[in-house]
């Protein structure tokens, strides 16, 4: 594809100003809306998925293929990249952004850059999904084998009462806009609280905050809260890349895509490509797969999306992590990584996460509150899966067992910078206080 063709893409499916993207050619691809991809039949769909995809789907996860869809941006986080975006470059060095305020940093991407890959990294960490805060409650993962055709045999399962974000600068929907005077004060980026574990009873009020800074020679600070020892702990950096609990393949720099410290790698652009990935999920709450011993949700609603494949490589005098690399699959619609494929030290296959989502002006189709006056997306189901071990991990957002309906609530001021403390990780913990 030519540079012209490339730019006027992004441009049309980012911003919003051209119109000329056809929907993606199914039927040369080999499939088509209403097939459905099983073990038996997945080679059809072997290059339009990751391999760590593909891999589950030969292990029992079932794709029902239906047409493309479009997908908007929230109107606010359209109008600050207009706004915004003409003053944004990378830094001297190319690892950093330098006059960023709100919006997507790079709109008008080209092919021929040399730098491409670390701008469309920079769209996927300034993406509109969510930019000012979140708050999801009561969300359940349940860990264990993958064992194709079985019944699902659960290691480990866990309900956890706040998956919780606010970010300081890029503020397109709630006060104060675009930035918070804290980041001035801080130079926090954003703040992110995990906590309180509610499953299983030796966890409970578990809690784990952490702040990312703007410097790009700064890591991110992290701390977990111990009802145990009614201490908190710091946490190596490195830790946010390893797997955490009995079974589970998370980890915290994955938990919603790629999400390490963005200047503590070196980023390559693999190409674009139209691949199959679920961003009109059906369900919500997701449904358990009934062909994977458990370890996704399915089947769900797979469509063609033109995506940006991008390898992250640690840089390891800066972070030491178990993955020698990843490979970040980001729609260039959404600016969400349907998947990333993690990759051990010797270059094989490691670890594949995988993410569907929705795209509603509610959460829940039922839901009173959290109603917006646009579509957005969500986040309604993951999965992060041991390729190597043949163990995984899904993720039900909201959970099916939840005692809130509605438990996405997304640019919405659910959450404060106080929410973010030691003293209210042990509060939660001690008082079982969940709800602010």
């Amino acid at each position: 594809m030519g540079t012209r063709a490339f730019v006027l893409r992004v441009v049309a499916s980012a911003v919003g100003i051209l119109a000329i993207v056809a929907p993606p050619a199914m039927s040369r691809a080999g499939v088509k809306p209403g097939d459905v991809i099983t073990p038996q039949n997945a080679y059809k769909v072997q290059s339009l998925i990751s391999p760590g995809v593909f891999w589950k789907v030969q292990h029992g996860m079932e794709m029902k293929v239906v047409s493309t869809a479009r997908v908007d941006w929230p109107a606010p986080y359209r109008d600050a990249t207009e706004k915004y975006s003409s003053q944004v470059q990378l830094s001297t060095d190319h690892r950093s952004l330098v006059g960023y305020v709100a919006g997507q940093p790079f709109p008008l991407l080209d092919a021929n850059d040399p730098f491409v890959a670390q701008k469309i990294i920079w769209n996927n960490a300034f993406r509109p999904i969510t930019t000012d805060d979140y708050d999801l409650r009561f969300f359940e993962c349940q860990s264990g084998n993958v064992r194709p055709g079985k019944n699902q045999w659960i290691i480990d399962e866990e309900m956890v009462g706040h998956y919780a974000g606010y970010d300081e600068i890029g503020r397109t929907e709630v006060e104060p806009l675009p930035v918070d005077p804290d980041f001035k004060k801080t130079n926090r980026m954003w703040l992110f609280g995990l906590y309180p574990i509610l499953a299983p009873a030796s966890e409970r009020g578990t809690g784990l905050v952490r702040f990312r800074y703007a410097d790009p020679n700064r890591g991110d600070d992290s701390w977990l809260w111990s009802p145990g020892s009614r201490r908190v702990r710091r946490l190596n950096e490195s830790i946010l890349s390893t797997a955490s609990g009995v079974a589970s393949a998370w980890n915290p720099d994955h938990y919603s895509g790629f999400n390490p410290k963005t200047e503590a790698y070196d980023y390559k652009f693999l190409g674009e490509k139209e691949m199959l990935a679920v961003v009109h999920a059906i369900h919500s709450p997701e449904v358990t797969c009934p062909y994977d011993g458990g370890s996704s949700q399915c089947p769900e609603a797979w469509e063609m999306r033109h995506m940006y494949l991008i390898e992250a490589l640690p840089r390891y005098n800066v972070i030491d992590t178990l993955q020698g690399r990843n490979v970040v699959y980001i729609d260039s619609e959404v600016w969400f990584e349907p998947y990333v494929d993690a990759y051990d030290r010797s270059g094989q296959l490691f670890q594949n996460f995988l993410y569907f989502l929705t795209y509603r002006d509610r959460p829940v189709p039922d839901a009173r509150v959290a109603i917006y006056p646009f579509k957005r997306e969500f986040v309604v189901g993951a999965t992060a899966t041991d390729v190597q071990g043949g163990t995984g991990s899904v993720c039900y957002l909201p959970s099916r067992n939840s005692p809130e309906r509605e438990c996405w609530y997304i640019n919405m001021g659910a959450v404060d910078k106080g929410f973010f403390t030691f003293e209210a990780m042990q509060s939660a913990a001690e008082g079982g206080h969940v709800n602010q």
